[in-house]
């Protein structure tokens, strides 16, 4: 083995397969409906049989991937009822706690935030669709973290995951990483207002508005 190969072998080895698997499933390099030869995921991430095969039964259980008897597995495909109904469930979630968030927020706090949404107002111009992918999950993550209830978060996070969360999916025109951009700082001035009925009212927006600008009727993450 060459020392390049070691070198990638034993950076992968430091990371779960099952995060490597996950973290291609959601950047969209491993499509809905993709077929997932194990072998192939062996080659692919330097991992052994038994690795791949926990870290498949692991996404199964998330609902990231579907096990079929007697054909293996594929990446998951929902359908748009389960993405509507996972945003309603996001809504209900995210606005209920809107008030903590609120009570929370400091100056400290929301400054973070703010440099958080112009990151991600610099990757629109600048950074590949991956990058900005994960500069909204950063913020989302940092903003809804001002609850104070990390499972809330965590289970939020998980909820995220169960429908198509690929950039190219996520966000089909400029306008709508546009709109997302504006109501990232329409977020942090509610929070600078102190005004919950407004951070709820953006929140709901946010969520939903990709059914709006898509056409297609599936809402996709926020």
């Amino acid at each position: 083995m060459s020392e390049a190969k070691a070198k990638t072998r034993s950076q992968l080895k430091t990371v779960d397969v099952t995060d490597l698997i996950l973290h291609d499933i959601l950047a969209g390099v491993l499509a809905p409906g993709v077929w997932l030869k194990q072998i192939d995921l062996e080659q692919r991430y330097q991992s052994t049989r038994p690795e791949v095969r926990r870290a498949l039964d692991r996404l199964v259980q998330r609902r990231l991937v579907e096990h079929v008897p007697n054909r293996g597995y594929h990446v998951y495909e929902p359908d748009g009822r389960q993405a509507t109904e996972v945003s309603d469930v996001r809504v209900i979630l995210e606005t209920a706690v809107a008030d903590k968030i609120v009570a929370r927020a400091s100056e400290l706090t929301t400054k973070k935030l703010r440099d958080l949404a112009c990151r991600f107002d610099d990757l629109i111009m600048n950074g590949t669709m991956i990058e900005l992918y994960e500069a909204n999950l950063a913020f989302h993550r940092e903003l809804l973290a001002l609850c104070g209830n990390s499972e809330l978060v965590n289970l939020v996070t998980e909820i995220r995951q169960r429908t198509s969360s690929a950039p190219v999916s996520q966000w089909k025109t400029r306008a709508r990483i546009e709109q997302s951009s504006r109501e990232h700082h329409q977020m942090i001035d509610a929070l600078v207002a102190k005004d919950t009925e407004e951070l709820k009212r953006v929140t709901v927006k946010h969520i939903k508005q990709s059914a709006d600008l898509s056409g297609d009727g599936i809402s996709h993450n926020g």
